[in-house]
């Protein structure tokens, strides 16, 4: 039974930084992970993904400012985001999903469709 649980969220000013952490349990280890987010009256949109192999997909709005790694050993997904706006205040989900062929051929929106998903943290920027 696949299982996410997130962590790290909170309230920041615009410009910190944040660490979202993913403890992943029954997650097949070459299964594809990322992150989607939701503000309030606003759709569902992916801001990254990792597959097994290290291929990672980011939205154009947090390229350059936020970075998505896994840790195997620690079945763990981690989003490190910097440089924070306030625009990026949403609740933050883990999504996982079974392997996509080609490899390679998944991006970042795709996540918000992901079959499995956590409970979400929520991260609050302000200006």
């Amino acid at each position: 039974q696949v299982q996410l649980v997130e962590s790290g969220g909170g309230s920041v000013q615009a410009g910190g930084s944040l660490t979202l952490s993913c403890a992943a349990s029954g997650v097949p280890y070459n299964y594809c992970m990322g992150w989607f987010r939701q503000a309030p009256g606003k759709e569902r949109e992916g801001v990254a993904l990792i597959e097994h192999d290290g291929y990672t997909s980011y939205a154009d709005s947090v390229k350059g400012r936020f970075t998505i790694s896994q840790d195997n050993a620690k079945n763990t997904l981690y989003l490190q985001m910097n440089s924070l706006k306030p625009e990026d205040t949403a609740m933050y989900y883990c999504a996982a999903d079974s392997p996509f062929h080609p490899p390679g051929t998944v991006v970042a929106d795709d996540v918000t469709d992901f079959d499995y998903r956590g409970q979400g943290t929520q991260v609050t920027v302000s200006s």
